[in-house]
């Protein structure tokens, strides 16, 4: 193995950056392999693209017959590209996308063949639902399951591919995907939020919740990656001692982007850039050899396929680039840890973003309505909006000290919560003339001013405010967007349609004016959720305890954060509004847990076994190249050899104390997992990996990263730190 090192270390001094050449502009590509409205312009009749621009505006279906007239120009413009196959193109529950090709080709007999792609074959498929999650939906022997069209993500182009973004469900109805419940939810928020706007500007009549993501990554080059048995079967380092350098002189964050890696944001964005991806921001993350990239925001289906979309791109251009992306939250131990914060927020069809306040007082008062509607959602939902960011690799994030911490809580600045303040004191029913004036003026007037100076951000808090959207950030880089968002946008459908039940009954049973009942309402819930909002640092016993105080939860791991799935309060609230039933989210619940102990599985064989067969032998290798040495020094000066082999004698005792530790410690996870295999109970089993498993992997590490440092460098098998992280 240490040959194998030394090979890879060597491999990447030779690498040199590929050439990458932009001849247009990005503004020109744009788009240019994805069936948009531009092209659908060309290539459909009138009749077709106006029942497709309905299907996306207002949920319309799309009749059969016109379906064909649609599979019709998409399979024109496709072929034109130089395309050869479709799929429908859809994300299980694995956490991946899913995609199975078929060609365009149709033999007709004697021997003749068309390019055939019927309506039919756009709008429904039927791939095998039985391999993928899904949490006893169904069986082995009921294979079949649907994909289903999804008019509102437009297809796209990749390679020789026509992929159309598609629903997955089973044979009964049953959602077996991510994307499902996730239209179902945008579709709760934007019906609610629209009645509420109706108090502002009868005019609105569609309101879409957008989401910007911002996706951190390591790049590590292939070679190197490849050397790492942790890395290929994990995505992260199982051990490893930290440099002598690592994150500590902050000379990597916002640093020069380095050659190679600026090769392949390069290509990357050139790629975005032809399948519609916006992206626009990059720059180098906080640990070395971690970057970052982000887009504009965009209507949160198309930007949840989106980054699903990159995430899938990202690993295909790096091998042209002789790197390993690393999306795993926490690759390595002792630095910078990745996220993927979502940018949330809702915007009207008349171009109104509803978390930013406008020019009058009326504009800001909506903007208040939303505003802390959305606090009082997330502190009434907060143990499911954690669960919804619960992962086996999250855990590793949250609550490091670079992270946000497993209590969720909101922040949203001094000035805004000063302004929460005073209208916490806003009289119980009619309001005075006076009071409706000062409150105008010199509460709801002056918010844009108040914002205008209250850019800062906490950036240990899992939630924040920051000026015209709210920031979850506590959501994992290897995660797909659509499951906190569904979580997200379903309780603030849910708070708003409750905000509006109590602002219409103070209008109709106390005969309150519109604005009145609604400065009520707001002051209730300021009083009810201000538990929530925190300005200090997340970190530490001292938020712990007061966490406990205001009645917050703190669920470390991810089989206590999951529990929350399962409990009738969310049963209730996915059910009410229509987003998935009590199979649907027991389901859910089954495969999270399943894939939880399964990753902790797999990473406790890959341990043992580099452990044992990587790190045992070579450390018992220069053990006894030190009693050889010992020995020749006992033939040579005879009783004298313990005052010169001291050192040496040394070296072989520590040696022998960290072997014995660490193969004392692998056989009690071995047997720790031996047990838990056992238990037929899936929380029990989660549990028994989480405690009584997990456990034992940093006694492990703490025994190998001594050996590493006691062993000789050249026969050292896994490539170090230093190595990985410094390499580029």
């Amino acid at each position: 193995m240490s040959t194998l090192r030394f090979h890879a270390v060597k491999e990447t001094y030779n690498r040199k950056p590929v050439h990458i050449e932009e001849k247009e502009r990005r503004s020109s590509i744009f788009g240019a392999n994805v069936f948009n409205e531009d092209t659908m312009q060309q290539y459909l009749t009138k009749e077709a693209l106006k029942s497709v621009q309905d299907a996306i505006k207002n949920g319309s279906k799309i009749d059969r017959v016109i379906a064909d007239h649609i599979s019709t120009g998409m399979k024109e413009w496709a072929i034109s590209k130089g395309v050869t196959h479709y799929t429908h193109w859809f994300q299980p529950l694995t956490g991946a996308t899913a995609e199975k090709h078929d060609a365009f080709f149709e033999p007709l007999g004697n021997g003749r063949a068309i390019e055939k792609f019927e309506g039919g074959q756009l709008v429904q498929q039927e791939p095998d639902a039985s391999s993928f999650p899904n949490g006893g939906i169904r069986n082995t022997f009921e294979a079949r399951g649907y994909t289903a069209w999804d008019p509102t993500s437009p297809a796209f182009i990749y390679g020789t591919t026509l992929c159309v973004p598609t629903v997955f469900v089973s044979y009964t109805g049953e959602a077996l995907d991510y994307k499902t419940p996730l239209l179902r939810a945008l579709q709760a928020v934007d019906q609610a939020a629209v009645a509420v706007c109706k108090y502002f500007d009868k005019n609105v009549k569609k309101v879409n919740a957008s989401l910007g993501w911002e996706q951190e990554y390591f790049l590590i080059d292939l070679a190197l990656a490849n050397s790492r048995p942790d890395i290929v079967l994990t995505g992260r380092t199982l051990l490893g001692h930290s440099p002598a350098k690592g994150q500590q002189l902050d000379d990597h964050y916002f640093g020069t982007i380095p050659n190679r890696a600026m090769a392949y944001m390069r290509d990357l964005e050139t790629e975005c850039m032809l399948l519609g991806i916006p992206v626009k921001t990059r720059h180098n993350e906080v640990a070395p050899n971690q970057f970052e990239l982000a887009p504009v925001y965009d209507e949160a289906n198309l930007a949840v396929d989106h980054n699903s979309l990159l995430m899938d791109v990202m690993d295909k251009i790096a091998a042209r680039h002789n790197f390993k992306v690393l999306f795993h939250e926490k690759p390595f131990a002792g630095v910078n840890g990745s996220g993927k914060h979502n940018n949330w927020s809702l915007a009207t069809d008349t171009g109104v973003n509803l978390l930013s306040p406008g020019k009058t007082p009326m504009s800001n008062l909506q903007f208040l309505t939303f505003f802390i509607n959305t606090i009082k959602a997330v502190y009434d939902n907060e143990e499911l909006l954690r669960a919804a960011i619960a992962s086996a690799s999250n855990d590793h994030r949250l609550g490091a000290n670079e992270a946000p911490p497993a209590i969720i809580s909101v922040f949203i600045g001094e000035q805004l919560t000063k302004t929460l303040s005073e209208l916490e004191n806003v009289t119980n029913g009619k309001l005075s003339p006076e009071e409706k004036t000062d409150l105008k003026l010199n509460v709801v007037g002056k918010i844009p001013d108040v914002l205008l100076d209250n850019t800062d951000r906490n950036r240990t808090s899992p939630f924040a405010f920051t000026g015209n959207k709210f920031e979850f950030r506590a959501v994992g880089s290897t995660a797909n967007c659509a499951n906190p968002m569904t979580v997200l946008n379903a309780i603030v459908a849910k708070q708003l349609i409750e905000f509006k039940g109590e602002v219409d009954a103070l209008i109709e049973k106390k005969s309150l004016k519109k604005d009145e009942a609604v400065f009520n309402i707001l002051r209730e819930y300021i009083k009810k959720s201000k538990n929530i909002l925190f300005e200090g640092n997340g970190y530490g016993e001292a938020w712990e305890k007061e966490a406990k105080k205001r009645g917050l939860s703190n669920n470390k791991t991810t089989p206590e954060a999951l529990k929350a799935k399962i409990s009738k309060k969310a049963i209730d609230l996915y059910g009410d509004l229509g987003i998935m039933n009590k199979v649907e989210v027991e389901a859910r619940y089954e495969i999270e847990v399943e894939q939880y102990t399964m990753r902790l599985q797999i990473e406790s064989r890959v341990l043992g076994d580099i452990a044992r067969n990587h790190i045992v032998p070579t450390a018992v290798k220069y053990q006894n190249i030190l009693i050889e040495n010992v020995r020749g020094l006992k033939e040579i000066y005879g009783a004298d050899f313990k005052k010169l082999a001291k050192e040496q004698m040394v070296l072989i005792e520590s040696i022998s104390s960290h072997l014995e530790s660490l193969n004392s410690n692998v056989t009690k996870m071995t047997n720790e997992r031996k047990k838990a295999n056992t238990l037929a109970d899936i929380e029990k089993k989660a549990e028994a990996y989480c405690f009584k498993v997990k456990p034992l992997f940093d006694d492990i590490r703490y025994h190998c990263d001594k050996l590493e440092l006691l062993v000789d460098d050249e026969l050292w098998p896994l490539t170090k730190y230093r190595e990985l992280l410094f390499t580029n």
